[in-house]
């Protein structure tokens, strides 16, 4: 039986912490699917730092449909979970339903993926057991965030803690999806 992913994003998610995964994804074989919010169009958005910026730039980019909506996802039914970036997480953090996947796969002990912004999505835990004693990435931006679930950042752009990986940003997909397809194998 072929292993399936859950990816959970929104709008204005980070194209390339989106598509590149879900292409690496199918690539090995695997089932890829993409929740949200709701089930509809998806609209994603390129970052990219531009010389001189203290921040990063943003634009539109490529259309994503969503699978499936949060509130019919049966995380019993994936055997991994990948969390891109962008500002999508800032937004869907507060979705009802987010808890419950994001219980469900740190309690499994799945492998679990979060790049970038994605560690944002966390703050939708009220138990920050979960982090205690472990060492996460993410984008620079997002240190605050990391510690504030009790963990320790990671200066380094990838890292991985039992069965999670962190990525700082989308130059860092190729190892990070590396890392991740290691947990699942």
């Amino acid at each position: 039986m072929s292993k399936r992913i859950l990816i959970v994003t929104g709008d204005a998610a980070e194209v390339l912490e989106v598509y590149y995964p879900y292409f690496r994804v199918l690539e090995e074989g695997y089932e890829a699917v993409i929740a949200a919010p709701a089930k509809k169009v998806l609209h994603t958005v390129v970052h990219d730092f531009v010389e001189g910026w203290d921040t990063y730039t943003e634009k539109p980019a490529h259309l994503l449909p969503a699978h499936v909506a949060f509130a019919d996802v049966d995380p019993a039914a994936f055997d991994g979970l990948l969390i891109p970036g962008g500002r999508a997480p800032e937004y869907i953090r507060g979705n009802e339903d987010l808890p419950r996947i994001l219980s469900h796969f740190l309690e499994a002990d799945k492998p679990v993926g979060a790049i970038c912004h994605g560690v944002q999505v966390f703050a939708a835990l009220q138990d920050t057991r979960y982090f205690e004693g472990r060492t996460m990435t993410a984008y620079n931006a997002c240190r605050l965030d990391v510690e504030r679930l009790g963990a320790s950042y990671a200066q380094e752009t990838l890292h991985v803690d039992g069965r999670l990986v962190s990525g700082h940003a989308w130059p860092d997909l190729p190892g990070f999806m590396r890392e991740f397809l290691k947990l699942l194998a």
